[in-house]
């Protein structure tokens, strides 16, 4: 064989060794945004479990408050119903999803409320214990959405820098939509005394 050939082969094995590399490093990034989604859903339905146990005790001490009680429960229905496929977050299908979820969060913290005009309720050990592991969900809830939003910046700088970027769309790696914060977040809430 010529040397160029030899020269030909050994650039073309080098090229073919540095697409593999590359492709599976945008498989690997996209396995770690699929991983942050799964651990934000697992969040999302422990809160989801821990709510029929929490309106069942203000249930027992707050039987006219039924309104209360449906919206919790339609509420958590409609939360639990929207799946969204990890590898096809778009802005659109998350925003719903985070509103569904903002929907069940108003509702649990109007079943919360419920308990100050409850003393017996609000001193039981059951509703205690319910109160603090929502608590420490949604923190969970929190961190969860903090590392999905990691995971995507890094997936995303990934598949948009050159000279990734070239390859990235052929292959099928497409941007992954972030966590944002809330409507009006940004707003400070009024206080009136």
């Amino acid at each position: 064989m010529k040397k160029s050939t030899i020269g030909l082969i050994a650039v073309i094995a080098v090229i073919a060794f540095w697409l593999v590399s590359v492709y599976n490093g945008m498989v690997g990034l996209d396995e770690g945004v699929n991983t942050a989604w799964a651990n934000v859903e697992t969040q999302y339905q422990r809160r989801a479990d821990l709510i029929p146990n929490l309106v069942n005790t203000v249930k027992g001490y707050a039987q006219h408050e039924q309104s209360t009680f449906e919206a919790v429960v339609n509420a958590r229905s409609k939360a639990t119903s929207i799946s969204i496929d990890p590898s096809n977050v778009t802005p659109e299908k998350l925003q719903e999803f985070q509103q569904a979820q903002g929907e069940l969060a108003s509702a649990l913290g109007r079943l919360i409320a419920i308990s100050e005009s409850y003393p017996d309720l609000k001193a039981s050990e059951q509703f205690k214990e319910l109160q603090a592991q929502l608590e420490g969900t949604e923190n969970r809830i929190n961190v969860a959405r903090t590392n999905f939003n990691k995971e995507a910046q890094k997936y995303n700088t990934t598949i948009r820098t050159f000279p990734k970027n070239l390859f990235a769309g052929m292959l099928g790696f497409t941007q992954r939509a972030y966590f944002e914060a809330d409507a009006g977040a940004s707003q400070a809430p009024s206080v009136q005394f």
